[in-house]
């Protein structure tokens, strides 16, 4: 599975608080737009433009009180500078950033795979804090009814593409241009649905274009360990990424 976490690198330190009734959005430089349904002109297609752009890892009408006070205290610690808040868009050509090649892929009816289901609190809602100095990350997750595996408890497909992706999203520090080649995960306590829940991730070493990437996914307060996980990720060179991308059947 390929990964492209160069496009997660634009971070938003500021501060927001669920919409009500007029929709707020976030700029790439931390800026929040709050607008309604009346606007002028060609309405349709500005709103098409704000909405695609649309920072989704901001707090929504979905999130819990846990979720919201989670959130609120890493964009705390976002004030100092040692921590920076990611972006997530739903479509992966919205996170290239500016003089990054460009992937051939765009199309509308593309969406990143965490960002599919389009209801809030439905799937994966979901913020991402980012310690660069220490290579490592933070990643809240609420879980919602369609990740259903057992009755009342999310799947463990589910719960291994968080892992994916949280550690995919620190190995991307290292190298912008990276696919996970082995993924390793012991799960210790099921997660139920509708909880909220804390993934830690730190890169541990990198042996050429190998880098080795760990990480836990905790209950908020740290007292239940629900999966410990390991990965190897290989760097890969743009002109190989994008070759793949626009033909799946070519090697790398």
């Amino acid at each position: 599975m390929l990964r492209n976490w160069a496009r997660l690198w634009r971070g938003l330190p500021c501060s927001v608080t669920p919409r009500n009734g007029a929709q707020d959005t976030i700029s790439p430089m931390g800026v929040i737009h709050r607008f309604s349904h009346k606007v002028q002109g060609d309405s349709g297609a500005w709103l098409y433009a704000i909405e695609k752009n649309k920072d989704l890892a901001v707090p929504n009408p979905s999130w819990s009180q846990e979720m919201m006070e989670q959130f609120n205290q890493y964009m705390e610690m976002t004030k100092d500078g040692s921590w920076q808040k990611l972006p997530s868009y739903r479509s992966i050509s919205d996170h290239v950033p500016e003089g990054d090649p460009k992937l051939e892929l765009q199309n509308d009816k593309h969406r990143l795979f965490l960002r599919c289901v389009t209801e809030e609190g439905m799937g994966f809602e979901y913020a991402m804090f980012l310690n660069l100095s220490e290579k490592k990350m933070a990643s809240l997750f609420q879980l919602g009814p369609y990740l259903e595996g057992p009755s009342g408890y999310a799947h463990g497909g589910a719960i291994a593409t968080i892992l994916d992706t949280t550690l995919g999203a620190s190995a991307f520090h290292i190298s912008h241009w990276v696919m996970t080649a082995n993924l390793n995960l012991n799960y210790k306590s099921p997660v139920a649905l509708g909880s909220v829940v804390r993934v830690d991730s730190r890169v541990d070493k990198v042996e050429g274009k190998k880098i080795f990437v760990s990480g836990e996914m905790w209950s908020v307060d740290k007292q239940t360990l629900y999966v410990q996980a390991t990965a190897l990720f290989i760097e890969l060179q743009p002109d190989s990424f994008l070759r793949k991308a626009r033909n799946p059947s070519s090697s790398l």
